[in-house]
């Protein structure tokens, strides 16, 4: 096959020009941003910064006013319709839009957990609900999952019976159970005593070791040194740097990243 024929496929993560409004509040800044398949990029920079509302748009959790986001190369929200020699765009109906959303994972900063379900069940949920997966096969891919996240021995439990770290671990399971094509964490350890972090970001570790395309929300520079193939640092909704970890972390260019790491380091 020649090179004028091969099919490229695109990239997994597509953000061009996006803007999010709230009201007055003009949040996002014309954010351009691409994430290729099987990366990890880590968003950094201070609260405020836009780093949430980029990946609640990315997951059609929010709106964006204007741009355009694309994942695996589908138009997320939006379907184009040429009039007249220009573009309309068109809001795709909720049925739509979830079929769009079942294929990305997503990790909260809370946990989101169905109290009166155990472990298993809250995996269990979402195959069933939203894919229609048998009772049979959904139990079995949540075992799978439980155990890919070191869960296993407390399937039974119930989210009050497990500490922050074991219920962000069967959170992520829960994403993982979608078989979903891109992973996106916001702030996915905040909201965890220090002692438990290390076990959640193992976790994520492994993840991104098995070829997973994940966009990660996080403080944890570390982590970012670590697994990123991308960093980028946000401020006050723009995209203000991005690069390797070193390039960003270690030797910033900008005054603002700088300015930051010198703060957090």
């Amino acid at each position: 096959m020649n090179s004028m024929t091969e099919h490229v496929s695109p990239p997994m993560v597509d953000v061009r020009g996006v803007h999010k409004f709230f009201g007055d509040l003009h949040v996002l800044k014309g954010i351009d941003l691409v994430v290729q398949r099987g990366e990890v990029c880590v968003v950094l920079g201070p609260s405020g910064s836009g780093k949430s509302t980029l990946i609640r748009c990315i997951n059609e959790m929010e709106q964006i006013s204007a741009g355009r986001l694309y994942v695996d190369g589908e138009l997320m929200g939006l379907r184009e319709e040429e009039k007249g020699g220009r573009t309309v765009l068109h809001r795709l109906k909720d049925a739509e839009i979830s079929r769009q959303r079942s294929r990305i994972g997503m990790v909260f900063q809370r946990f989101n957990l169905f109290p009166h379900m155990t472990a298993l069940q809250n995996v269990m949920e979402a195959p069933r609900q939203v894919k229609g997966v048998s009772k049979r096969d959904a139990e079995q891919r949540a075992r799978d999952q439980l155990a890919r996240v070191g869960m296993s021995d407390r399937a039974g439990h119930y989210p009050a019976q497990l500490s922050g770290g074991q219920q962000q671990r069967v959170a992520i399971a829960r994403a993982l159970a979608m078989d979903p094509e891109l992973m996106l964490f916001d702030e996915p350890t905040s909201a965890l005593d220090p002692e438990l972090v290390g076990e959640v970001l193992g976790v994520m570790r492994q993840l991104a070791a098995s070829g997973m395309t994940m966009i990660v929300v996080t403080h944890e520079v570390g982590f970012a040194r670590e697994v990123a193939d991308q960093v980028v640092f946000m401020d006050d909704g723009v995209v203000v740097e991005r690069g390797t970890a070193h390039q960003v972390i270690s030797n910033p260019q900008q005054a603002r990243t700088r300015d930051f790491f010198g703060k957090v380091l």
